[in-house]
């Protein structure tokens, strides 16, 4: 008897355990769903990877500060926009938050080189990243993410991803959002820039911080044509 009842004790315990874990990542989730829908209306004032990036950046330069300005999505060359979907996410228009080809490649590129190396990941799943997670590459971050970007698209409408995607992704070490790169790179306001300005800006996004040193890249001015023979035939939201 003592035996059995001891088995029982083993079994509630564990049980009660697996209940609290998981109403421990239930509130987890209702917490970054709190935030998605106030960022409905508001504007975010800055991100986790903002933060962290900033963090970074203090312990190398206790001076060191963010250059981030909001501008609404009113005040952001279409060319820009065009630019952007044309080189991170072709089909954003169309999707659901997922390019299921496009993580399918991905998938496939990392059981070639036996590690986590590439995502497939959307302009609204990097969105859910830059808003709330850290940099680090692995699978349980990746499914955080995809839940993320689940409630992004469930709540939002594809231009509000998008205005928030452009103002708060990240141009270079201090630089966020495409007014700051605009004024950073190119000397004028977001709203003023031209297709191959556009162009420029949009292939700095897989490596921004190692573009902005090495400005003259040759692989950068190939690649930025290449996104701006793309540009025509994209459609924005």
């Amino acid at each position: 008897m003592r035996r059995a009842h001891s088995g029982f004790s083993i079994w509630r315990a564990l049980a009660w355990l697996l209940a609290s874990l998981a109403a421990l990542v239930l509130l987890v989730q209702l917490w970054f769903l709190g935030h998605v829908l106030y960022w409905v209306h508001e504007n975010p004032r800055s991100t986790s990877f903002m933060d962290a990036r900033f963090e970074a950046l203090r312990k190398k330069r206790p001076q060191a500060k963010i250059v981030h300005a909001w501008v609404p999505y009113s005040s952001i060359s279409v060319h820009l926009k065009r630019a952007i979907i044309a080189a991170e996410d072709a089909r954003f228009i169309d999707h659901e938050g997922f390019d299921w080809d496009g993580i399918e490649r991905a998938m496939d590129k990392n059981q070639r080189k036996g590690k986590l190396v590439a995502g497939g990941s959307t302009i609204t799943q990097q969105l859910a990243k830059n808003l709330f997670l850290s940099g680090e590459r692995s699978w349980l971050r990746k499914g955080q993410e995809a839940i993320i970007a689940a409630m992004l698209e469930g709540v939002m409408k594809k231009r509000r991803i998008f205005e928030i995607y452009l103002n708060v992704v990240e141009w270079g070490d201090d630089v966020f959002g495409a007014e700051a790169a605009a004024a950073r790179y190119f000397g004028v306001h977001a709203s003023q820039l031209s297709p191959e300005q556009a162009a420029r800006l949009a292939a700095m996004l897989p490596r921004p911080r190692f573009y902005q040193r090495n400005r003259d890249s040759q692989y950068l001015a190939r690649y930025s044509s290449t996104i701006l023979a793309r540009m025509p035939q994209v459609k924005v939201p």
